[in-house]
């Protein structure tokens, strides 16, 4: 199997696969997925991703093909650099293959730049055609034309809130503090049109490839806010060189006033997805960003 001929029969790659007619070498894939990398009879490199076989349940139903939906529709603005989607199937997704390389100054600014022109090609509503799901979670994607933040409490914070509360991973007292963020919104500003957001972009989710480009994989694309992606990118120690893609960022696209002090509201996402998935290890940090709201305590300044 040679790419030419996987790009002409996707469907073929588990059986070649399951008959070791492929060489294959295991790789990270996340806390979800197995992964491997494929080379092809050409020398070719494939990144391939499934639903572990040990797995206590099957794959949710269009998982992968929602993925990989996301992914094209990133591809499609000819902005960002977003591997090829090779191969959708149920239970298996194949993309061309990412050599890494270091994260460099150069490559940091270009991306800036890049994700402006991603964000900048819009999306026709809020939520996206495709069913969602944030890691193993369902998303709700159902297209709404907002405003923004009636449709971010309603649709990306009240249902990871609740999980994470039946779960116990937060405390009634906890979920009524971000239930007061949730209420006041629309005061802190920032309403803008839908842009063409990744929406899963942690640092783990941008490859620093060896052609001096960034590349991002694993989305939850949908349209939504340019600034939940830049506020992402500062989760969990924060992306390389991040002043650097701000910088290059709001030089070609400049940001509302206030972004700064919103970045805890944007943040509160994927913070609360991991109490919902992971427990009370991150509650700290969801009761942190939503005492961090603007005009809580006095911490709300003027951006500059």
């Amino acid at each position: 199997m040679d790419l030419a001929y996987l790009r002409a029969h996707p469907a073929h790659l588990p059986t070649f696969r399951t008959h070791q007619r492929i060489r294959e070498t295991p790789v990270a894939g996340g806390d979800i997925c197995a992964a491997a990398r494929l080379t092809l009879d050409d020398g070719h490199s494939v990144f391939a991703k499934s639903w572990p076989e040990q797995a206590d349940r099957p794959a949710p139903e269009g998982f992968f093909e929602t993925e990989a939906a996301g992914l094209r529709w990133l591809r499609e603005a000819g902005a960002v650099a977003v591997p090829e989607v090779l191969v959708a199937l149920p239970d298996l997704l194949a993309l061309d293959w990412v050599e890494p390389g270091e994260p460099t100054r150069e490559a940091a600014e270009r991306f800036g730049r890049e994700l402006a022109d991603l964000h900048r090609a819009g999306a026709p509503a809020l939520g996206a055609p495709w069913p969602g799901f944030i890691g193993a979670l369902p998303q709700d994607n159902t297209a709404d034309d907002g405003p923004w933040s009636t449709w971010f409490a309603e649709r990306r914070l009240a249902p990871y809130l609740r999980h994470s509360v039946d779960r116990g991973a937060l405390t009634n007292e906890d979920a009524a503090l971000v239930e007061q963020v949730m209420g006041r919104l629309g005061e802190f500003g920032g309403d803008e049109p839908p842009a063409r957001i990744h929406g899963d972009l942690w640092p783990g989710n941008v490859l620093w490839g060896a052609d001096d480009r960034v590349w991002l994989v694993d989305p939850a694309a949908h349209g939504g806010h340019r600034e939940t992606d830049l506020a992402q990118l500062a989760l969990f120690g924060g992306l390389p060189h991040l002043d650097t893609v701000l910088a290059a960022y709001r030089e070609s696209w400049p940001l509302s006033a206030g972004w700064r002090e919103r970045v805890p509201l944007h943040q509160l996402h994927l913070l609360l997805v991991h109490t919902a998935l992971f427990g009370g290890g991150w509650r700290d940090a969801v009761v942190e960003n939503a005492r961090a709201a603007p005009g809580r305590a006095g911490r709300a300044t003027v951006d500059r």
